[in-house]
């Protein structure tokens, strides 16, 4: 057997320092909750465990001054579900969060973890896109941030360069009259993979959509930011013609396969649906009709 070293770092340059160490033979332990299993089933088998849990910058969750948020990379679920006001500010993000698991999972896993996963199926992900989030990242070379949308490169990979360990989310200030909503289609009623997702960020002025951002899951190699359908909402006022055409804009945009879960026609039908219906949640929490 194998033997597995574990650390569990208390600063982001000592992890950062022993990530790179490792020269690609280490595994970030944000939450475990995708890496256990894939080293059950021997998918992964990596040298070095590092634990990020214990680096405070990475499970704490603040307000910046702007009236933004920044959220840990390993922040679990559950404590972002129990922040007084994250919720309230971005529902469709946390609803997104809330998903990833059950609720004992939920103690454990992070969005961190769920971007870096490289799943196209990852439930934040296109929540986040949505919302226009921004990841810190850190290595070697030192820090840098990209929009979320940047990251994944494909089934199971990251545009993250070697030695580099996402640190952070950050979500921008909300206008006066934004919503945002998360919905995904699953087969069974529970902790399923989805088989699409789609997240909507809308603000509203006098009933108009003003502006707009639409993050598409599980229907691509990557998590999508259909800006088609975002400039398809903008100006209108959800009417059907702009709800069609914004549909009309996922539909395009996707490029899905074929499994167990739904094929290319129902995925892609799938994928307009829940564009409406998100769009339609997102106004009525932005104090739209």
């Amino acid at each position: 057997m194998t033997d597995i070293r574990y650390l569990a770092p208390r600063t982001l340059d000592e992890a950062v320092g022993a990530f790179a160490a490792a020269a690609g033979a280490a595994r970030i332990l944000a939450g475990g909750t995708d890496l256990l299993v894939q080293m059950r089933n021997g998918v992964a088998k990596p040298g070095t465990i590092i634990d990020i849990k214990k680096i405070a910058e990475m499970t704490s969750v603040e307000q910046t001054a702007d009236g933004g948020f920044r959220i840990g990379a390993a922040v679990p679920a559950a404590v972002l579900a129990e922040h007084p006001r994250f919720g309230k500010v971005w529902p469709g993000v946390l609803e997104a969060i809330n998903l990833i698991g059950s609720k004992q999972v939920q103690g454990r896993a992070s969005p961190g973890g769920n971007l870096c996963n490289g799943s196209p199926a990852g439930d934040s992900v296109p929540a986040m896109i949505a919302a226009g989030a921004v990841v810190t990242v850190q290595g070697p070379k030192g820090r840098r941030s990209m929009p979320v949308e940047a990251v994944p490169a494909g089934p199971g990979r990251t545009t993250l360069q070697p030695g580099e360990i996402v640190v952070s989310f950050t979500l921008p200030p909300r206008p006066a009259g934004s919503g945002d909503a998360y919905l995904r289609m699953i087969p069974r009623t529970e902790m399923d993979i989805a088989v699409v997702g789609c997240g909507v960020n809308l603000t509203m002025a006098g009933g108009v959509v003003t502006a707009a951002r639409v993050g598409l899951g599980a229907v691509a190699p990557t998590v999508l930011l259909v800006e088609d359908a975002a400039k398809a909402l903008v100006g209108s006022r959800l009417e059907d013609a702009a709800l069609e055409a914004a549909a009309a804009a996922c539909r395009a945009a996707c490029k899905p396969i074929n499994d167990k879960r739904g094929t290319i026609v129902y995925r892609t039908k799938v994928a307009g649906v829940l564009l409406k219906r998100a769009a339609a949640i997102a106004a009525q929490r932005a104090g739209g009709n």
